[in-house]
């Protein structure tokens, strides 16, 4: 079982994250699932009359925008990043929170590594799943690399100067 970093805690998977390919054929209906945009837009309907919980991903070419009227059917929005220099769904994340209100799970999936991490979090992402190839107890301590920031985000939308 994969193990991911959820509001800073390692914690076991219980979601499954459904593929591009995959279809409604033999899912479970109380299986909490993560389904790719292209499955939600065609069965929607048959979705959210499931049991389970309901999450959606969005690859990195695919808008926030495209699921804004939505957003109250998921638990999680999930954002896959295909490698660690695709930085499109920092904005989104941002996006999602602060354009559009959205108090779900905002979770990084794909190629995410460590270093990453810090800056994920104040641009609105709390749930992570780290490479397979990587430690999440180590990708965790990232969170505290740096004890002091300058920018507004939301994590804190108040700059350093409004601080003091």
């Amino acid at each position: 079982m994969q193990r991911i970093i959820k509001n800073e805690q390692i914690v076991d998977e219980t979601w499954h994250l459904l593929d591009k390919e995959a279809s409604l054929d033999g899912l479970p209906n109380s299986d909490d699932l993560i389904v790719p945009l292209r499955l939600w837009r065609e069965h929607a309907h048959a979705l959210k009359a499931r049991d389970g919980g309901l999450g959606v991903w969005l690859d990195a070419d695919e808008a926030v925008e495209d699921i804004a009227d939505d957003l109250t059917h998921f638990q999680i929005v999930a954002l896959n990043f295909p490698v660690f220099t695709d930085g499109r769904h920092y904005s989104s994340a941002r996006l999602l929170r602060e354009r559009y209100g959205y108090k779900g799970e905002v979770r990084a999936i794909g190629d995410v590594l460590r270093d990453q991490l810090f800056y994920m979090r104040r641009c609105g992402f709390d749930a992570f799943a780290i490479r397979p190839d990587r430690d999440p107890d180590d990708a965790l301590k990232s969170l505290k690399d740096f004890s002091v920031t300058y920018q507004a985000a939301t994590d804190d939308p108040r700059p350093l100067f409004r601080r003091r």
